[in-house]
């Protein structure tokens, strides 16, 4: 016997990925250049690292599902601070979980919080991350996409929401930064959707683990938790907010992240993760503390896209016209073929992997907002990511020729 809710799953976007490159025979004399993963390949912390081996011997402790006073009190602090929340307002015994990177926690979470016996609906962005996805399914519960279009600047329209479904809703996922889109939910937005959550009673699940990745140094992203003190909401009732270090420190493998927000659903979910055994270990801990108590590696990396970013918009300015969104590391490109008659052309003609639009979305009213664009992910170091603005460039010409 299986779950019978396995059987609804869909293909991972990368498993699509490989089968549609699998008959593929990319130039020899091309290095390979992946930009289809979101996988940060800048240098990690030095100290990161230092920690981690000077701390190794303390695998020996079964650490606590709760984590540390001391990393959560770092957690509180650099949170408090980056998003101006009122004083002792985000307490680190009440309001915060370590857990092993957003991804994980996204799922557990949904687990935690979703009541399968009452028609559960969620509500999510589309295109979307996955696993918001998988969790819903997986947690009995219906899946309403809003798609986000062109003509709404690449945000969820939430008027397509009608009265019965915001009933029904019992967690509405957001994710701002945008993947793959990059684009912004400002203040006023999530405070509409705050007084919804209000007077509907659901759960806001925001995904922010690209918060740290922007272009304008002066003007970071608003988070969930920030339009909350605006409120003079300093319980954060309803709300739950996801951060990493994968990106903001180029620690993806640390597995190193936490939720944060509404007492209440905190001690919901920890309770859930108690039975879920996803304890951090201690040298993860003490690795995590040093991260996210030091800015500098974050504004040199940020510094590092931004080089990137000038890259692509200088080499191909007039030749393929991308928009550069206010923040993450990807670029949301319309294509001048079917998305995945590019990638694989690409693939076949350039030694490039990028990943088709449609495989981060789903058919929704007749459309998948992401056919016709591919998502590009300028992880790679700056050097090969010029090589690849040269190469993309050479291949948009040739499409354009024919």
């Amino acid at each position: 016997m299986t779950h019978p809710q396995l059987a609804q799953l869909h293909p991972y976007p990368f498993e699509k990925l490989k089968a549609l490159k699998s008959e593929l025979t990319p130039p020899a004399h091309l290095s390979h250049i992946p930009l289809s993963i979101g996988e940060p390949k800048h240098t990690p912390p030095q100290f990161v690292l230092d920690s981690l081996v000077t701390n190794i011997n303390q695998v020996s402790a079964y650490p606590t599902t709760k984590g540390t006073d001391e990393l959560r009190q770092a957690i509180s602090e650099w949170a408090s601070k980056r998003f101006s929340l009122s004083a002792n307002s985000l307490q680190a015994d009440k309001h915060i979980l370590p857990v092993n990177g957003t991804r994980e926690a996204l799922f557990a979470f949904t687990q935690a919080v979703i009541d399968p016996t009452t028609r559960p609906l969620v509500i999510s962005p589309n295109p979307f991350y996955q696993i918001y996805e998988g969790a819903s399914i997986l947690a009995g519960a219906e899946l309403k996409l809003l798609s986000c279009l062109e003509q709404n600047n690449y945000l969820p329209d939430f008027s397509e929401v009608t009265e019965a479904e915001w009933q029904r809703c019992q967690l509405l996922f957001l994710c701002s930064p945008g993947n793959p889109t990059g684009q912004l939910l400002d203040s006023q937005q999530y405070q509409t959707l705050i007084a919804l959550a209000d007077r509907y009673d659901f759960i806001i699940a925001s995904d922010e683990c690209y918060s740290e990745l922007y272009r304008d140094e002066q003007a970071p992203p608003v988070g969930l938790l920030q339009a909350c003190a605006e409120m003079g909401r300093n319980s954060f009732e309803r709300c739950v907010v996801f951060h990493s270090l994968s990106k903001r420190s180029n620690l993806p493998g640390l597995r190193s992240g936490f939720v944060a927000g509404d007492e209440k659903l905190m001690k919901q979910f920890l309770l859930y993760r108690t039975y879920h055994g996803c304890a951090m270990s201690i040298p993860t801990q003490l690795a995590s503390i040093a991260a996210w108590q030091d800015e500098q590696h974050v504004i040199e990396n940020r510094n590092q896209y931004r080089e990137k970013y000038r890259l692509f918009k200088e080499i191909l300015d007039g030749v393929w016209d991308i928009p550069q969104p206010p923040a993450s590391f990807y670029l949301w490109a319309k294509t001048p073929i079917d998305d995945v008659s590019f990638t694989q052309q690409l693939f076949s003609e350039q030694h490039i992997t990028v990943l088709p639009g449609r495989f981060l979305s789903r058919e929704h009213n007749g459309i998948n907002p992401g056919e016709n664009h591919v998502r590009m992910a300028l992880v790679a170091p700056v050097e090969e990511c010029k090589e690849a603005a040269l190469r993309l460039k050479h291949f948009i010409q040739s499409i354009k020729a024919e």
